[in-house]
């Protein structure tokens, strides 16, 4: 079976659920959209869904465009935040603990966010010289095959927890079916033609308490980490808890459910 694109996901707001799409522009910054907001605490820090995951219950449906594209965010109780984006002077703030410069949405999208968190938080473009996912642009792109995840959930269910293991607590851009289970750790420093476009994959991506929450309440109630520990715990991989890989963007282009996937000699 030759190996194909079996989801392609976003996260435009990081923390907040994933966007699912079905095709999207992957460029040197990684795949249009993605992670192109975050949030910052009373302190200007960062936040994220493995420290604070009632940001799972928000779903953000972000269309990039010009001055700023269009968001709305959807809240739990079927509250509707939209409008175009429109971003203030840049503030101070930290990401990753590194400091950055960064500008804050305006509007009414933070007090909802706060609302529904029941704490202070402020909306965030991300800043314009680094692009907002965890490895910055030297991992701009993530990939998972299917069958890594159904490796795991052969583990999990001899632990005694059966059942399907949704992809979306793992975060990734692109999903791969139609190769063995983590045969895209064997991918690293290849080159991988994913539809239009070309990746570099440079290396496993290590797991945090993000995976344990549930994708769409934000409650912890998986052992995930103990799962993959339990088989891949002694991995040589220099993230711990390798689970998927990432990549950078060596040829831009338009990725589209189901286009082939292949990988250079």
């Amino acid at each position: 079976m030759p190996a194909t694109v079996a989801w392609i996901s976003i996260a435009p707001v990081k923390g907040m659920r994933m966007q699912e799409l079905t095709e999207v522009e992957l460029g040197p910054e990684g795949a249009a959209g993605d992670r192109q907001f975050f949030i910052v605490d009373e302190q200007q820090a960062m936040v994220s869904a493995t420290r604070l995951g009632s940001l799972l219950g928000i779903v953000p449906d972000y269309r990039p465009g010009p001055g700023g594209g269009q968001l709305a965010l959807i809240l739990p109780d079927g509250s509707r935040v939209s409008g175009q984006v429109e971003l203030g002077e840049p503030e101070d703030i930290t990401f990753f603990t590194v400091p950055q410069r960064a500008r804050p949405v305006l509007g009414e999208f933070s007090e909802a966010i706060s609302e529904h968190c029941g704490t202070d938080l402020r909306l965030m473009a991300r800043p314009d010289d680094r692009p907002g996912v965890d490895r910055g642009e030297y991992g701009p792109a993530t990939l998972l095959g299917v069958g890594s995840i159904g490796r795991l959930e052969t583990e999990a269910a001899a632990a005694g927890q059966p059942g399907e293991i949704d992809r979306r607590r793992f975060r990734m851009n692109f999903g791969i079916e139609g190769i063995g289970p983590h045969e895209e750790d064997r991918w690293m420093n290849h080159r991988v033609g994913i539809g239009a476009a070309e990746v570099e994959v440079k290396e496993r991506v290590g797991r945090c308490a993000a995976t344990t929450r549930d994708p769409d309440r934000g409650d912890v109630d998986l052992k995930t980490l103990h799962y993959i520990k339990a088989y891949r715990g002694d991995s040589d991989s220099p993230e711990p808890l390798p689970f998927g890989v990432y990549a950078t963007v060596q040829r831009p282009g338009l990725i589209r459910l189901g286009d082939p996937v292949t990988v250079a000699g």
